[in-house]
């Protein structure tokens, strides 16, 4: 195999490459006597055939196999032999008559080309100092938990007889929904339990149904979001018939320790001290939030150097999809779509750096992610992913989706890179001069911009 360089320019890197008809020949050669004994051909005995024979029957199957191989092996091998790490899968484009190489009539030549990872020396984390913020869990933040959970698990008892339905009732329905007067596959419900007020159905659906009593139908018209799981069903207008047969109002919640032995606990002190412990936990990680954002900033400001534009394209094109099936926050909403693209590309660009930035932090400290861990992780996604397509309708089991996983490596890859990343934010914090600031449970509790 010859190699010539074409283009260096930047992160890009083009190559050409030829492989003499000589050395094709002698893999194809090689390719036909390792099959030579398998095949049965009329007028031969069984592994006899003569190897020219053998060429004409099957030499241009053959060679077509090889040449696709030899593209996919000498395409990596291009840059690997130089040290170079393709930023991308490298990009062949075949030169001359195929057919000729084919036939043994010509060399293989074609061009390769793709953006190298950049090579750069990761700023030092050792003493780098970052703050992170605390608060502390009070009494009365854990006795706010305590009342919401009561609330939570509150009884209902019904209303009278004409009793109207009100905001935080409880509702017991039947219904049918329908669109443009045909009903739809999953839009009926029997017996269904409904809190009004509690966001759990379609917008507007519960609010028109305050006021109702028990025994009333109730003709409820709502327009399923844009963004719903059911592409079929996403911004149509819908007309359900609701037949309510029973409207209980909630019983004030009260806290104390019969409350707390409902849910298996020895008092109202044990559930205190489980619900400071899970507050705790849950402030603990708003810190790392914190943290984490902080660092990932200070690794962003302290690195500048050349990123590969496809893997830039290719991390924007990933947001600005998410971008289009969501809707736009109030500050966003009076901005054009070229000054959103330009926001959302600046993401993009930092997003690539970080990546760059972690995984060569993490590849020099030989940071790990155990394989019971990514284990773990598989399991979980495909749970999730098999509970979300059965929602959608389509019958899939959690076996089904890891087996898909197991298949697809690149698809575990995908799982990994997240478990690596905070393995490697892990490595740097241990080393870092973390000092901690005492602040409010509200800016504690603030998203911190959209961490990383």
């Amino acid at each position: 195999m010859e190699v010539t360089e074409q283009t260096a320019e930047g992160l890009e890197r083009r190559f050409k490459v030829k492989v003499p008809a000589s050395e094709l020949d002698a893999r194809l050669t090689e390719r036909l006597s390792d099959i030579k004994g398998r095949v049965n051909l009329k007028g031969f005995r069984k592994g006899k055939a003569p190897l020219p024979f053998l060429k004409k029957m099957y030499g241009k199957g053959v060679m077509s196999e090889i040449l696709q191989e030899i593209v996919n092996e000498t395409s990596f091998k291009a840059f690997t032999d130089r040290n170079l790490k393709p930023a991308t899968t490298p990009h062949p484009h075949l030169a001359g008559d195929i057919e000729e190489v084919i036939d043994g009539k010509a060399d293989l030549e074609y061009s390769v080309h793709a953006e190298i990872l950049p090579e750069f020396e990761p700023m030092a984390v050792d003493g780098l100092a970052l703050k992170r913020p605390v608060a502390a869990v009070t009494d009365a933040e854990v006795d706010e938990a305590a009342q919401k959970l009561a609330e939570q698990s509150r009884d209902y008892e019904p209303r009278p007889a004409d009793g109207k339905a009100a905001k935080d009732d409880l509702l017991i329905i039947d219904f049918v929904g329908s669109i443009d007067g045909a009903e739809f596959k999953g839009g009926k419900g029997e017996g269904q339990s409904v809190v009004l007020g509690s966001g759990a159905l379609i917008p507007g659906f519960e609010d028109q149904l305050i006021g109702a009593k028990a025994g009333e139908e109730v003709e409820v018209k709502v327009t399923f979001p844009e963004a719903y799981g059911a592409s079929e069903l996403a911004g149509k207008d819908a007309v359900f018939a609701v037949t309510v047969s029973e409207v209980k109002a909630p019983k004030d919640a009260v806290v104390d320790d019969d409350f707390a032995k409902k849910l298996g606990l020895d008092d109202l002190a044990d559930l205190k001290k489980r619900l400071r412990e899970r507050l705790e936990s849950e402030y603990r990680g708003y810190s790392r939030g914190h943290l984490k954002r902080l660092l990932l900033d200070k690794l962003d400001a302290g690195h500048d150097f050349d990123l590969p534009k496809s893997m830039v394209e290719a991390e924007f094109r990933q947001i600005w999809a998410q971008v289009e099936n969501a809707e736009r926050d109030e500050e966003d909403k009076d901005k054009s779509e070229d000054e959103l693209k330009d926001e959302y590309r600046k993401i993009a660009v930092r997003r690539v750096r970080l990546g760059l930035v972690l995984a060569e932090i993490g590849r020099r400290a030989d940071v790990q992610v155990p394989q019971d861990a990514l284990q773990r992780a598989v399991q979980e996604r495909a749970l999730h992913e098999a509970r979300m397509l059965t929602m959608q309708g389509q019958q899939v089991t959690p076996q089904q989706v890891l087996k898909f996983y197991q298949q697809n490596p690149q698809a575990v890859a995908q799982i990994r890179a997240p478990l690596f990343e905070e393995r490697v934010v892990d490595y740097i914090i241990e080393r870092a001069k973390v000092t901690e600031e005492q602040v409010s449970r509200e800016k504690l509790m603030a998203d911190p911009e959209g961490e990383e």
